[in-house]
């Protein structure tokens, strides 16, 4: 299988990208930064240099030819402003959705977040306002990558992340609630959900359990 991911250079990136890897699969990895390009060709993955917040389609479309699934894991991250929320949480996700059309990729994973609807009418009480914003942005990418009819998504929301050792062993649904996963975990689950052509249309929470991922995964799927 030949994966494209975006943000290869990502926490929860790196770790699905070694898992992909040591099975056989061919990763490429979209990264902004040159200077990460060593890093992830040591996770075994292809660097494609592109900036998502000015790339254009047809210039993300080149990487994906060919590709068998893409998979967005990028994110402005923790110390970025509202601004960069909705050019990166939306407008990279939205950028890798149309590029993936135009090269005729189906498969698209989005990783999201758990509790993106608590901020669907603005900030609730107490909730960090650029946190907020990240949701709405996440909740958008959601809603307009989701219905898209060339597109096969899957949808990914964790609930708190850590980097405690991953147990293989996850909570996957729609009806999930809020909890911690390890980063390891949730790379354990997209490489599983990127193999099984039945989790297109499908939006699930994730977060740490009981069952074993593969089990978890099939269960979900019904």
């Amino acid at each position: 299988m030949r994966v494209v991911l975006a943000g290869a250079h990502g926490q929860i990136a790196r770790r699905l990208s070694r898992l992909l890897t040591a099975r056989g699969d061919t990763v490429v990895g979209i990264i902004r930064n040159p200077a990460h390009e060593a890093d992830v060709r040591a996770d075994g993955v292809e660097p494609a240099v592109l900036d998502l917040e000015s790339a254009s389609v047809e210039e993300l479309a080149g990487p994906l030819t060919g590709a068998d699934a893409v998979v967005f894991a990028a994110g402005a991250g923790p110390g970025s402003g509202p601004e960069r929320k909705h050019t990166v949480d939306y407008g990279a996700a939205m950028l890798l959705a149309k590029a993936a059309e135009r090269a005729g990729v189906r498969p698209y994973l989005l990783l999201s977040s758990m509790g993106v609807e608590q901020a669907k009418k603005g900030t609730p009480r107490g909730m960090d306002p650029v946190f907020a914003v990240y949701l709405q942005a996440k909740l958008r990418a959601e809603d307009e990558i989701l219905p898209r009819l060339a597109l096969d998504t899957t949808i990914v929301r964790p609930g708190r992340l850590t980097d405690d050792p991953g147990t293989g062993r996850i909570a996957l649904g729609e009806d999930v609630q809020r909890g911690e996963v390890t980063r390891t975990d949730v790379a354990g689950t997209v490489a599983a959900l990127i193999d099984d052509d039945g989790t297109a249309g499908h939006q699930w929470n994730l977060v740490g359990g009981d069952t074993p991922v593969a089990d978890a995964v099939r269960a979900a799927i019904g």
